[in-house]
């Protein structure tokens, strides 16, 4: 930039407009010859009194907004600060003048169209307001002649900022993570389940849901998920409804994550991610969490990506020749020595497990592995037949770490029965990977008993997501009994329909007196 160009800029700070005008005819036009004259937007960004607090110089197609110093987060509060910049070309706002509109709740954005010679044509805004469901949104204005510009901006801003002062939340949040929801697919029906699943999955990782978006497409976007423009659209929604995260159906790959987290400024997790939070969480051995562990660090480590240039810094100092290593080379040397170590681990867990499965083996004590998708009531049936107290609780992966109970007939048959992990649908291959120790208990199983939430709306959804997991651990031929549970919530004739279908048996897991045909069928099973 030339000389003459920066001493305008400099200029430009001592401007002070009146406290009525949004901005005057004076200073767009000579914020448009200084564009017209550089090639670039210029903005500027004025506070409530008319004096200007910053100027920024961007390039031809934008410009970036300096970390403001003043920041008012109160409900009723928007910023106390407006930006007016130029536009070369189309003069129109774009998605990302709404989104720092939003993202940074400015009194007002305008964007100012340079005509050929430096002359201001249209003046284009906008400005936050109250919608119906009592989240901010934007909203735009009326195209206006910068000569013509009639609008009293204190009074108009004082009125819109008692308006959003009366907003009441629509719900009550504690803190912690608030997420949006994003699923995309072309099959309504199983967008319906995949996002009442994302749901609980939120839920059950302690992530309050604010809303969830669905976008109907063939195949998911290969850099964005949603596409670039709908990837903006859930941001500002996102901070219209003050989420601080947004989560996707779809596993993220390492360039979507990039180029995602290039797009908004916010925290964006996937559907696996959520999985691993949620076993985290529940794993109580030490078996667990070295399975946990594990997963985690296979899941990141493709995703160990310098993200600004201090990831890339090399360190070195006195005394130490050539460039050293990068902070990212350490990280990714750090994971892959740590994983080995967890790896070793893991199979020693795995051959203790098997020592243990070849004793069982010895004493001739059948096996009966308790299987199924996850919250069905696979650990409380457990309980209820043995009258033991596993953890069971209504959300999903509430059991992981494995249990075995010995279980003994009234005509004195003695088997083990294991209450496994849940099952679900399109399991993460790090997961399956890292607990095959634990799914190797079902090889030995001589049988699998399938429990089923009989009231659950996508029963048959559910149960070929079981079928399909069973068939990727090569146990589709090994015996099965299906338990349908939760009957006394379920119509008697369903029931009766269900179990005559598939062979099974119709229980309550909470009720042991509903246990008699399963056991029963049990002990005909094993004499």
């Amino acid at each position: 930039m030339k000389a003459p160009d920066l001493r305008a800029l400099e200029r430009l700070y001592r401007r002070k407009l009146p406290a009525e005008a949004v901005f005057t005819p004076e200073l767009a036009g000579e914020i448009c010859r200084i564009s017209w004259a550089t090639g670039i937007q210029i903005g500027i960004i004025l506070d409530r009194f008319g004096e200007v607090q910053y100027v920024i110089a961007g390039d031809a197609t934008g410009l970036t907004i300096p970390p403001l110093d003043r920041r008012r987060t109160h409900q009723g509060r928007l910023q106390g600060l407006r930006l007016i910049h130029t536009h070369l070309g189309d003069g129109n706002l774009s998605a990302e003048d709404l989104t720092d509109l939003s993202r940074l709740r400015l009194d007002m954005i305008w964007a100012i169209e340079v005509l050929d010679g430096g002359r201001p044509g249209y003046a284009y805004g906008a400005h936050l307001y109250p919608d119906s469901g009592m989240r901010l949104e934007w909203k735009l204005l009326e195209p206006s002649r910068t000569d013509r510009m009639d609008m009293e901006f204190d009074t108009f801003i004082s009125e819109l900022e008692a308006e959003i002062g009366r907003m009441k939340p629509a719900r009550k949040v504690e803190s912690g993570d608030r997420a949006i929801l994003v699923a995309t697919g072309s099959d309504p029906e199983d967008m319906e389940i995949r996002t009442m699943e994302l749901k609980d999955l939120a839920a059950s990782a302690g992530i309050a849901v604010l809303d969830t978006v669905v976008q109907r497409r063939s195949k998911p976007d290969p850099k964005y998920i949603v596409g670039k423009g709908k990837l903006n659209d859930i941001y500002i929604k996102a901070l219209a409804s003050d989420a601080n995260l947004i989560v996707f159906d779809q596993e993220i790959s390492p360039s979507q994550s990039r180029s995602i987290s290039e797009a908004i400024d916010m925290r964006v997790l996937d559907r696996t991610q959520v999985i691993l939070d949620i076993f985290a969480k529940r794993a109580r051995t030490m078996e667990g969490k070295i399975q946990v562990e594990l997963a985690q660090l296979k899941y990141n480590m493709p995703r160990l990506v310098g993200r600004n240039p201090a990831l890339s810094r090399l360190l070195g100092g006195i005394g130490i020749r050539g460039p050293g290593e990068s902070k990212l080379e350490i990280d990714r040397r750090r994971a892959k020595e740590r994983m080995g170590r967890l790896e070793k681990e893991a199979r020693r867990i795995s051959e203790k497990r098997a020592l243990t499965r070849r004793k069982r083996q010895e004493k001739k004590l059948p096996v009966i592995s308790i299987i199924g998708y996850t919250n069905t009531g696979k650990s409380t049936l457990l309980n209820t037949l043995t009258k033991s107290n596993v953890l069971a609780a209504d959300m999903p992966f509430a059991t992981l770490d494995p249990s075995s109970k010995r279980l003994r007939f009234p005509r004195d048959i003695e088997v083990i029965i294991t209450d496994t992990v849940g099952f679900i649908r399109d399991l993460p291959a790090d997961l399956k990977a890292a607990f095959m120790a634990t799914l190797e208990e079902l090889n030995d199983a001589d049988l699998l008993l399938e429990v089923i939430d009989i009231t659950d709306p996508f029963i048959d959804y559910r149960m070929q997501a079981v079928n399909v997991i069973l068939s990727g651990l090569e146990l589709e031929s090994r015996p099965r009994l299906r338990v349908f549970n939760k009957i006394d919530k379920a119509d008697k004739e369903y029931v009766e329909i269900m179990t005559r279908r598939h062979d099974g048996v119709a229980i309550s897991a909470l009720d042991r007196k509903t246990l008699t045909p399963l056991i029963e069928r049990l002990e005909r099973y094993f004499s």
